[in-house]
């Protein structure tokens, strides 16, 4: 488990940044939004959140 949880980070993988990627993909089906918010990561995770219905603020 350690080596595959190293592997990944020093990829540059993260949760945030997964989540982000497939969150942009599903909505704008773009490989340049994608990786933008990608690199935003965890940001993006919650600012798509806050600013959807039924999401964090109800």
């Amino acid at each position: 488990m350690s080596a595959v949880r190293n592997g990944a980070a020093q990829a540059g993988i993260g949760l945030g940044s997964a989540i982000a990627v497939a969150i942009s993909w599903s909505l704008h089906k773009s490989i340049v939004w994608a990786a933008i918010q990608g690199f935003l990561g965890w940001f993006y995770v919650i600012y798509y959140a806050l600013t959807r219905p039924g999401g964090l603020s109800g």
